[in-house]
């Protein structure tokens, strides 16, 4: 083998490294995409608004058992 033909170690581990950082870039990436926002606009509201739910929040009272269980 002619050695101004062949990469030498140095070379190498160079492309071995920008393999490793680059997917390790793109990894973090995609996590920080992934995460809920954190900016002033969801500290304002806690909860889910009804228009992005797409469900109305009610609340139940517990006053009387269902009607299946009254007869019993």
């Amino acid at each position: 083998m002619y050695p101004n033909n062949a990469l030498s170690a140095v070379q190498l581990a160079i492309m071995a490294v920008a393999v490793v950082a680059s997917l390790a870039a793109w990894l973090t990436l995609v996590f920080l995409a992934d995460r809920q926002p954190r900016g002033a606009s969801a500290a304002v509201g806690t909860g889910p608004r009804e228009e992005e739910s797409g469900a109305a929040v009610t609340q139940l009272t517990r006053s009387a058992p269902p009607p299946d269980k009254a007869a019993a």
